[in-house]
């Protein structure tokens, strides 16, 4: 499984991003996906993640704001993030539970005025 995340960039505090991450292969059995970030200076957390059967779980830092999907017909998940903070401000990486934990490479999120 290779997996390519996307939709980073430079937004303003309130504003929106998505972000996805696409797999090379059906992710219909994949039993969880989901996202973590990592700030400077600060370890990996968990933001969010969803298991095929639709159990999402947030981090408490982002509920109310992010939404996870899946869409297992485009073999992708996307976070949709609202009211992003300055705090939201990472390098996020999105990962697939398989037999092993495989990574995608990270996309930069970067809250600022």
């Amino acid at each position: 499984v290779q997996l390519q995340a996307s939709g980073g960039g430079l937004v303003q505090p309130g504003g929106s991003l998505r972000l996805s991450c696409a797999a090379s292969v059906s992710i219909f059995s994949i039993n969880t996906m989901g996202w973590y970030r990592q700030a400077p200076g600060k370890q990996r957390e968990l933001v969010a993640a969803i298991t095929k059967s639709g159990s999402i779980n947030y981090a408490d830092s982002v509920k109310g704001r992010f939404t996870i999907s899946r869409d297992n017909a485009k073999n992708t998940v996307y976070l949709q993030m609202n009211s992003l903070k300055p705090e939201d401000t990472a390098v996020y990486y999105c990962y697939a539970r398989t037999a092993v934990v495989v990574w995608g490479q990270g996309t930069l999120v970067t809250v600022s005025s």
